[in-house]
C-alpha cells in the first residue's frame, strides 16, 4: 500500500498551466467522521492552504456515521461542480464489501482526486507480555489459543483490518474488542486489559518512547523514522503483509477534467506547505499527493483487496 512521495518532489513540481476552473464560493469539504480522528485532523490541516490556493474559503464539515457511508452519501448528492469535496479513510475500500443497501455505488459515485496522507500502523503490546518481537508474539498468543483478547479503533477499520490479516496469516486465534475509537483502545491497552492494539504513528509513539508499551512490529513496508529498531511485519515473518491506514480527497462523480486537476493542484500545494509539513511530521503521517489517474488505479485496486480480506477474515458488521 505504501508508496511515498518525497517532499522535495510536492515543492518541484509545476502548476498545472491548464487549469483554469477556480472555485465561485464557499467549499464544502467534507469529513465523514466525528472531529479529533485522523480523517478530521487531515481535513483541517489541509483546508487553509487549499482555500488560499483556490481563492475561497473551504469550510469542513463533519458528517459522521455509519463507518463513514454518510458523509459520502452526502458527497453522492452533491452537484460535481467543484464546490464540495470529501476527505476519507480506508474504509471508503472496505465499506462496498460490508454493507448493503446504500442508496449509492461506491465504485461510481466519486472522482478521485488525490491519496492524500498515509498512516502507518504500529502493533504494540503492553509491557508485561514476555515478547520483544513478532516472532516471540505470535508463539505466545499460540501457546494460549482463545484466551487472549486484541483492541482496535472500531470494527472494520483499518486497526481491525490489520489485526485481522495477521491473526489469519499466522493462524492465531483472540478475541476482537472494538472500541469508540482508538483513544479507549489504548487506555485499555495501557491498563493491561488487552493483549494487543494497532495504533497510528500520532497516537502511539510516546506512549512506545515512554515504555508504557511496547512496540514489536509496524505495518508499513518500511521501518518508522521513530523506531528504528522495531521491524516491519513483513520482514519478521509475513512477506507482503502491508495495510495502513491512508486518505484521500474525493468529488462527486462527473467532476470536469479542469476542477480536477485543480483540485489535485491544491492538494499538493498545501502538502508543500512547510507548517503542513511540520505538522505532519510530528503525527508520523507520509504526505503523497498522488495524481487523480493514479489513485483511481489504486482506489479500485484497494476494493478488491479489502474484499478478500474481509472474505478471508470473516469480518462482518452489526
Amino acid at each position: 500500500m505504501h508508496r511515498r512521495v518525497l517532499l522535495g518532489s510536492l515543492l518541484a513540481t509545476p502548476a498545472l498551466a491548464q487549469a483554469h476552473w477556480s472555485p465561485t464560493r464557499n467549499i464544502r469539504l467534507i469529513a465523514p467522521y466525528a472531529p479529533g480522528g485522523g480523517v478530521d485532523t487531515a481535513a483541517r490541516l489541509l483546508a487553509g492552504p487549499m482555500g488560499a490556493l483556490l481563492g475561497q474559503t473551504v469550510v469542513v464539515e463533519n458528517r459522521g456515521g455509519a463507518g463513514g457511508s454518510i458523509g459520502a452519501a452526502e458527497l453522492a448528492r452533491a452537484a460535481p461542480d467543484g464546490h464540495t469535496v470529501m476527505v476519507d479513510a480506508l474504509a471508503h475500500t472496505v465499506n462496498p464489501a460490508l454493507m448493503r443497501g446504500l442508496p449509492f455505488n461506491y465504485a461510481t459515485a466519486f472522482t478521485p482526486i488525490s491519496q492524500i496522507l498515509v498512516w502507518p500502523q504500529i502493533l504494540i503490546v503492553h509491557p508485561s507480555m514476555p515478547v520483544r518481537n513478532l516472532q516471540e508474539f505470535v508463539a505466545y498468543v499460540k501457546a494460549r489459543p482463545g484466551q487472549l483478547s486484541y483492541g482496535s479503533s472500531g470494527n472494520a477499520t483499518a486497526a481491525h483490518l490489520a489485526s485481522a490479516l495477521l491473526l489469519n496469516r499466522a493462524g492465531l486465534d483472540m478475541t476482537h474488542v472494538p472500541y469508540r475509537g482508538g483513544a479507549p483502545a489504548l487506555q485499555d491497552l495501557v491498563a493491561g486489559n488487552i493483549a494487543f492494539v494497532f495504533g497510528t504513528v500520532a497516537s502511539s509513539l510516546q506512549l512506545a518512547q515512554d515504555g508504557r508499551v511496547r512496540a514489536i512490529a509496524v505495518s508499513s513496508a518500511e521501518r518508522l523514522a521513530g523506531l528504528p529498531d522495531v521491524g516491519t511485519v513483513a520482514e519478521q515473518g509475513f512477506p507482503g503483509y502491508e495495510l495502513n491506514e491512508w486518505n484521500g480527497l474525493y468529488a462527486p462523480a462527473g467532476l470536469p477534467p479542469r476542477a480536477v486537476a485543480r483540485w489535485h493542484e491544491a492538494v499538493r500545494h498545501a502538502l508543500a506547505d512547510t507548517a503542513v509539513q511540520a505538522r505532519l511530521n510530528t503525527l508520523g503521517a507520509i504526505p503523497l499527493g498522488s495524481p487523480p489517474e493514479e489513485f483511481a488505479r489504486y482506489v479500485g485496486a484497494q476494493r478488491e483487496a479489502m474484499a478478500a480480506i474481509v472474505r478471508d477474515t470473516r469480518i462482518t458488521i452489526e
